[in-house]
């Protein structure tokens, strides 16, 4: 389990806005600092009367969540053995499965997120040993402009003997994401997920290139090599 605190820095993210609360009383008060004198006198009260509440489990959020996804170009690991695109030259490869991800925010917090990624690790003929470590990496981008943080970990595994694939599932506990204003929401964020490529193996995915995880196994004793589908 990883605690991640990734803090993307507050830049003028605030293209798409939370809805502000409809004045009820039709009054001309700007509507950003009601919800702040709102949200100030909430606090004050809770304080007062010492709410014991869970502080993110009971929260509701303001407005969307940040759209996490994979990487296309990231989004598979595959080694070849002298660079040769063949099923028979795999060493270790692997892929990222499914992302699940779950926010929470209100008032002026920022965001936090809470995320699990699943990753299939493969073992091919051509891996050294039965442990590999792979690397990937968490961003935090402003909806398709800027990366805002970034941070890389290690992914230690160790492929049981007779098998040569393994699922690790890798839970990310905490990512926060400060607001530049009241009115900012989670859809103006992108949570991208990846592994740590080298350019070849970039192209390889960019292409649209793949092997079974475990590719070359079978072959790897009739001496067979297979294309890339």
């Amino acid at each position: 389990m990883r605690r991640l605190f990734l803090v993307a820095a507050a830049v003028a993210a605030a293209a798409t806005a939370v809805p502000p609360a409809a004045d009820a009383q039709g009054r001309r008060q700007d509507p950003e600092q009601q919800q702040r004198d709102d949200a100030a006198k909430k606090r004050k009260r809770d304080s007062e009367w010492g709410d014991r509440q869970s502080p993110l489990p009971a929260l509701r959020n303001a407005g969307p969540c940040p759209f996490v996804k994979t990487l296309y170009d990231a989004a598979r690991y595959v080694e070849f053995k002298d660079d040769r695109e063949a099923s028979a030259n795999v060493g270790f490869s692997g892929e990222i499965q499914g992302i699940s991800a779950g926010c929470q925010y209100k008032d002026d917090e920022p965001i936090q997120v809470a995320m699990e990624v699943l990753f299939e690790l493969g073992r091919g003929p051509q891996a050294v040993g039965a442990q590999k470590t792979y690397r990937y990496w968490v961003a935090v981008t402003d909806r398709n402009r800027s990366v805002l943080a970034k941070e890389t970990f290690d992914l230690p595994v160790n492929f049981p003997s007779g098998k040569d694939r393994v699922y690790v599932t890798e839970k990310i506990n905490e990512i926060t994401i400060p607001r530049a204003a009241l009115t900012t929401s989670g859809s103006n964020f992108e949570i991208l997920v990846g592994f740590e490529v080298t350019p070849q193996m970039a192209a390889f995915n960019r292409d649209g290139k793949r092997f079974r995880l475990n590719a070359g196994a079978a072959q790897a004793s009739a001496g067979t090599t297979t294309p890339p589908q």
